[in-house]
């Protein structure tokens, strides 16, 4: 977030919706909820002779399967594997960061350019306003190409850490491996798996989100300060000292909360869905089952993510409330006293999904805009 988060990428947050919904996100959402997934397609190795039986951790011989058998994520190819997530991570957060660098001006209500007169499917005036291209196209004006990645190195940072939490938890807590049960007679059995499964995943999430999120609150200040054009957060480690002086500890962490919510929904919403789904509608004697299965996953993880984007929205624009930048002060936004409080002013205006549509921005009934 968009804004996100440990946000490896835009996509996992929603899949598409990065570009026309509910982007940001939020990177280890979705990964985190495939990860359920992959696991409980994997068949358990040949050699356990009780393979509901997890192994002792304390074996060396031990091995763990994250999303194929025998695959990269075991044995002595782990450092090198967890290095290869970072370097990817990196990648794909690079060439999101304009996108996510428009969304979240959109999402503080900065709007520097007119809509234009356009018309509907039913043949009707509507104001438009300025698409991501048009938005990019206006940055890169006023900053230059480069422009385009302000607030990038924290937001790195921040996506790297989260992503080397995620594998050290996994190595001081192994996940339990599991088979797939998808017969409709095992589905309590089936339904404990997807549930503890879930759990493991949301409690290496919220630890990795909090361990980041610091770094997510100085990437998105770094980013707002073109509303303004002020340069107060300059670099990760005087933006520390700043914040840490003006706001003390708890600033490295506002807007941490409406995050964590909107983790912790996504996984159980997209993994308890995915599951009941697979489990009644898909039968096993279909011979597409197993591909229907995978895109249940990946559309449930579109429409939770678009039913969750409230409360990325909210944790954004928490992180630059009343922190000394315009973009977070009035008019651009009144100085909040906390998430429940954005969230209902937010409500009332209609706003809760604002920035959540890159391409096709109507303007709203209660804008200032109006045809003439």
């Amino acid at each position: 977030m968009g804004a996100s988060d440990p946000e490896v990428a835009p996509w996992a947050r929603g899949g598409a919706a990065g570009m026309a919904g509910a982007g940001a996100g939020a990177g280890a959402r979705g990964g985190a909820a495939a990860g359920v997934e992959a696991r409980a397609r994997d068949p358990p190795p040949a050699h356990r002779a009780h393979p509901r039986h997890p192994r002792p951790a304390a074996q060396p011989s031990a091995r763990r399967m994250d999303g194929a058998s025998g695959g990269l994520g075991s044995g002595d190819n782990a450092p090198t594997t967890e290095a290869l997530f970072v370097a990817l991570g990196a990648g794909v957060t690079a060439l999101s960061h304009p996108l996510l660098y428009v969304k979240l001006l959109i999402q503080v209500g900065h709007e520097p350019m007119p809509p234009t007169i356009g018309t509907n499917v039913l043949g009707r005036k509507v104001l438009y306003l300025p698409s991501f291209f048009t938005y990019a196209k206006y940055i890169v004006q006023v900053d230059g190409k480069i422009g385009l990645f302000r607030g990038l190195s924290p937001r790195l940072m921040s996506n790297a850490l989260s992503t080397v939490t995620r594998g050290s938890m996994k190595k001081v807590f192994p996940p339990d491996e599991i088979e797939q049960v998808s017969n409709k007679d095992d589905m309590k059995t089936s339904l404990k798996k997807v549930v503890k499964e879930t759990s493991y995943e949301m409690m290496m999430q919220c630890v990795s989100r909090m361990l980041a999120h610091p770094l997510h609150v100085i990437s998105m200040r770094c980013m707002v300060q073109f509303v303004g054009r002020e340069a107060k957060y300059s670099g990760v480690l005087s933006s520390i000292g700043k914040i840490f002086k003006e706001e003390g500890l708890l600033g490295f962490f506002v807007g941490l909360i409406p995050h964590l919510l909107g983790d912790v929904v996504f996984l159980w919403g997209c993994n308890l869905l995915a599951h009941f789904i697979n489990a009644y509608l898909v039968d096993d004697s279909f011979s597409q089952a197993l591909a229907i299965r995978s895109y249940t996953k990946f559309v449930m993880g579109i429409a939770v993510s678009m039913l969750t984007y409230p409360f990325l929205l909210v944790g954004d624009l928490m992180a630059v409330n009343n922190c000394g930048l315009q973009a977070g002060l009035p008019p651009y936004s009144p100085v909040f006293k906390s998430w429940i409080h954005c969230w209902k002013y937010l409500s009332v205006q209609g706003q809760l999904f604002r920035g959540s549509s890159l391409l096709f921005r109507r303007v709203s009934s209660g804008s200032c805009f109006a045809l003439e």
